[in-house]
């Protein structure tokens, strides 16, 4: 007898548990529910924008000036407030690498 196994396509990848943000492994729509799998829990994120392939989406709220987290490292800091399911690039972070520091010796 065969059974019937339905196999859900992995949407989004979390590299590390300090994350607070969520990449996107294919076009994601507005509206669009998530599961996302956050140290081994799940966790449900409505999205509040449309979220293109390989970029990033916040998993929880961002107050202004807070860091943003991808493989465990701060790769931003937010320049406001981002809501959770909200797309996080350019337009609400600023990096915090490559602003010069590294051509000071």
């Amino acid at each position: 007898m065969r059974q019937n196994v339905k196999f859900m396509r992995r949407l989004v990848v979390v590299i590390h548990p300090n994350d607070n943000v969520a990449v996107a492994l294919k076009d994601l729509k507005k509206k669009q529910k998530v599961l996302v799998n956050v140290d081994g829990k799940k966790v449900m994120i409505k999205l509040l924008d449309d979220i293109p392939f390989g970029h990033k989406f916040a998993l929880k709220d961002i107050d202004q000036g807070g860091h943003i987290v991808k493989y465990g490292e701060t790769i931003g800091r937010s320049t406001r407030p981002v809501k959770a399911g909200e797309h996080v690039h350019v337009h609400n972070i600023e990096s915090l690498r490559g602003k010069g520091d590294w051509a000071k010796k």
